[in-house]
């Protein structure tokens, strides 16, 4: 594998460079930040945009310290669409101006009683179980993409395409040296869609149809208490999403940025707010982007914010140019993602490794087994808890549980490794006694 060397954060690299570096970030960002405006009746061009003013919003909130890049989040998707429907969307933005704003609140108080309690409350053994349930959580999603056609029936081309996309990605990565090593993920985005297209799968209208400039349809909020009660308090699951995601990127970058956390919430939470005041959906930190990072191990802060006013640009103001991002077929993006998801769940299995974690200790085995069954579980199949009218899904579950189980197990339980004389004496003396 050719070596490449870590780009950190405070780097800047020339523009022609990072121009395909923040695109490949816009281009793995895309396609959940559309999904969920279609899901939920929002505009997926103002979704776009605000995607991009978010990411600056949170750059410069977090002195442009933190490479993160702020997409729309799907914890919300359930609560926007019951209030929709019954309410109107102007009521679900209310609701989602509010919840960016408890964000703030969380953050003022971390910022008053510090972030010490974090490691007390999440330690390496509930940290690295979440981070992989953040990775193979995502799995099913990603494996749906590159192998499902219409009707949720398995479809070979679709297959093929994603596998031609990841083993592009994955030779860009691997084989490639210099400068082509670090946009992997956009290279392989740009083959898989070649491929796609002499396949036939490629829709080329809308982009022929599109114009090249034109304005974005702002949406205002109207604030409706019912409305605001049922969304605002999602921003409680996101907030450990947040939380979650920053400890990936501290793995990723090998940085502690737990220290910003207060910024790097409030960011998000602003962000959030922002958007929902003229029509755009919520956001968080994206999975997709980190990712990236983890493949290029181009951690430059300077990429998220071109990437960022890409997005606000192309979203608000270039509809030609966001139809051919839209163009791109969902099986390639399916390739791209077995990816970046199986790297995100690669860095918090490291994470257990490089921690030193003791699995002799069955506090331990329990907090990671509970926490790694229940997020992945349901995750994959789509599980979630109904609280009210909003939902709790499965990584939250699992890192709740995480907590409860942490605070109410004693602080040394040893156990004995499966593979040691004494735990296969111990179970022979178990079945001679029953």
């Amino acid at each position: 594998m050719a070596e490449r060397r870590t780009i950190q954060t405070d780097e800047k690299l020339p523009v022609l460079q990072a121009i395909p570096l923040a695109l490949q970030h816009l281009m793995a960002m895309f396609g959940a930040t559309v999904l969920v405006p279609l899901l939920t009746g929002l505009d997926p061009s103002l979704a776009i945009m605000t995607s991009g003013a978010g990411t600056i919003l949170y750059l410069i909130l977090t002195k442009g310290k933190i490479p993160s890049y702020l997409g729309s989040s799907f914890a919300f998707i359930g609560p926007i669409a019951a209030v929709a429907a019954t309410k109107g969307i102007p009521a679900a933005l209310g609701g989602l101006v509010v919840g960016g704003l408890l964000y703030v609140v969380v953050a003022l108080l971390i910022k008053g009683f510090g972030t010490g309690w974090l490691n007390k409350v999440l330690p390496p053994a509930l940290v690295g179980a979440v981070v992989i349930v953040i990775g193979l959580g995502l799995a099913g999603v990603a494996v749906g993409m590159a192998t499902k056609g219409a009707g949720d029936v398995f479809a070979i081309e679709n297959l093929v395409v994603a596998l031609v996309t990841l083993g592009a990605a994955i030779a860009f990565s691997s084989y490639f040296k210099g400068f082509l090593s670090t946009i992997p993920v956009l290279l392989g985005i740009v083959v898989g869609y070649l491929v796609a297209a002499l396949m036939g799968m490629v829709d080329f209208q809308p982009v022929l149809d599109a114009k090249w400039i034109g304005l974005p349809t702002l949406v205002f909020p109207e604030w409706d208490l019912g409305a605001i009660l049922i969304i605002a308090p999602v921003a409680l699951v996101v907030i450990i999403e947040h939380i979650g995601h920053l400890l990936v990127v501290n793995e990723i970058v090998g940085k502690d940025f737990t220290p910003m956390l207060p910024e790097s919430l409030a960011g998000d939470g602003l962000a959030t707010a922002l958007s929902a005041m003229v029509g755009g959906s919520p956001s968080t930190t994206y999975a997709e982007n980190i990712g990236v990072m983890a493949v290029t191990r181009v951690y430059a802060t300077q990429i998220f914010w071109y990437a960022g006013a890409f997005a606000f640009v192309i979203g608000g103001f270039v509809p030609k140019l966001k139809f051919l991002i839209q163009s791109i077929p969902t099986p390639v993006m399916g390739g791209i993602s077995l990816l970046l998801f199986g790297l995100i769940a690669s860095s918090g299995l490291r994470m257990l490794v490089e921690s030193g974690i003791d699995y002799s200790h069955s506090r331990n085995l329990i907090l990671s087994s509970v926490v790694l069954v229940v997020g992945i579980g349901m995750e994959t199949t789509g599980t979630t808890i109904p609280l009210g009218d909003y939902v709790l899904p499965g990584m939250a579950t699992a890192t709740f549980l995480g907590i409860l189980l942490n605070l109410v197990l004693p602080k040394e339980s040893p156990g004995l490794a499966i593979d040691s004389p004494d735990f296969a004496a111990e179970l022979q003396e178990e079945a001679a006694a029953g």
